[in-house]
């Protein structure tokens, strides 16, 4: 008979056995770690639906998106077209600028039922204002300078705001209203955050800049990738660990739930399903940024939270949800091209080709 070695003879010590404890402790957190994703997953897909509102708008593709209240929501994009609706979405009336019929309206912001902003992608730059539900329009900022183009529009209050645009003097194009968009002044290069070559601001959505009071911040991309914040009259820039590197790339949308937590997504609009670098947390204000556990699944344009835990992401590639604060993504229905949620109420609205809404 053959005779086994001694160390398996012998009684486990107490080093071995604690080996063997911390074995099974490890196998049974990564099963555990395992069921509860699966379980995020599943229950967010069965329980937040997209509901499609306006499968046919009359236009090619919708960039500008701003949601007042559950109830009026705007919306822009090519043709010079800018829709309406105040019943939620139930029903839309669209306008056409007739002095920019060939605008592209990537940038939107609307303070009410009745007074609305829009900023065209290109150049040369309009800013048109509404004050009667679009019945009529006034142009109020025009700027032919080579190279200018605008990505980004957000308001303070009901009287500062502020628009973002490329490089121009290798300086970022900085726009300010102190009078509720009525007139427009722009900042010098010296009083703008400095470029990089090859960076630029994605015109994806209207979301790759926050206006807010001590959190004024927009991100970039192209050959490298930043957030750039503002602090009283001083910008600060600190590079993002996403996907860079190639006028394709980079930071697309930032939001922040607070002062503290934020997130920025994009990733490469060229090779959408790409998972990797593609989102960013961060729970100091941005001075560190950590990747999701679960990323989205591929390239996506906007992001924005609904709660404090709850928050969706939506691009070419699709549209997806966290419950988890961001940690774990899951798939819940076909891309647009932005994303927001209504200042005053629940309900999050999402357009490109068509809109459509999520109820939380």
């Amino acid at each position: 008979m053959a005779i086994l070695p001694r160390y398996i003879q012998r009684p486990a010590t107490g080093a071995f056995r604690q080996m063997i404890f911390l074995k099974r402790l490890l196998s049974q957190s990564l099963l555990l770690l395992m069921l509860t994703t699966a379980y995020i997953q599943v229950s967010a897909q069965n329980t937040y639906q997209l509901h499609t509102l306006e499968a046919q708008p009359p236009l090619k593709s919708i960039r500008g998106l701003s949601a007042v209240s559950d109830d009026v929501v705007w919306a822009s994009g090519t043709g010079g077209m800018v829709g309406r609706s105040i019943n939620g979405g139930a029903d839309w009336e669209w306008h056409q600028i007739k002095a920019c019929d060939s605008c592209d309206w990537r940038s939107l912001y609307a303070f009410n039922d009745r007074k609305a902003v829009v900023i065209n992608a290109g150049e040369p730059a309009h800013v048109f204002l509404t004050e009667d539900g679009g019945q009529s329009w006034q142009r109020v900022y025009f700027n032919a300078t080579p190279g200018i183009f605008f990505d980004a529009v957000a308001f303070y209050n009901e009287q500062e705001g502020i628009a973002i645009g490329d490089p121009l003097q290798q300086h970022f194009a900085v726009l300010r209203t102190h009078d509720g968009g009525r007139t427009w002044q722009l900042d010098t290069p010296a009083q703008s955050p400095e470029a990089a070559t090859g960076e630029s601001i994605f015109a994806a959505s209207g979301t790759s800049l926050i206006g807010r009071k001590g959190l004024t911040t927009f991100v970039t991309g192209g050959t490298v990738s930043r957030i750039h914040m503002l602090s009283g009259h001083q910008w600060s820039s600190r590079p993002l660990p996403l996907l860079q590197g190639q006028p394709s790339m980079g930071a697309f949308s930032v939001a922040f739930l607070d002062n503290r937590s934020g997130i920025v997504v994009g990733g490469d609009y060229r090779n959408d399903t790409l998972r990797q670098q593609n989102c960013l947390l961060t729970s100091d204000g941005g001075r560190t940024w950590t990747s999701p556990r679960t990323a989205p699944g591929g390239f996506k344009s906007a992001v924005t939270w609904l709660t404090s835990k709850i928050l969706v992401a939506t691009g070419t590639s699709g549209t997806d949800i966290s419950v988890n604060g961001g940690k774990d993504w899951q798939k819940i229905g076909a891309g647009f091209h932005c994303a927001v949620k209504a200042r005053k109420g629940k309900r999050l609205f999402l357009a490109g080709k068509s809109i459509g809404y999520l109820e939380i």
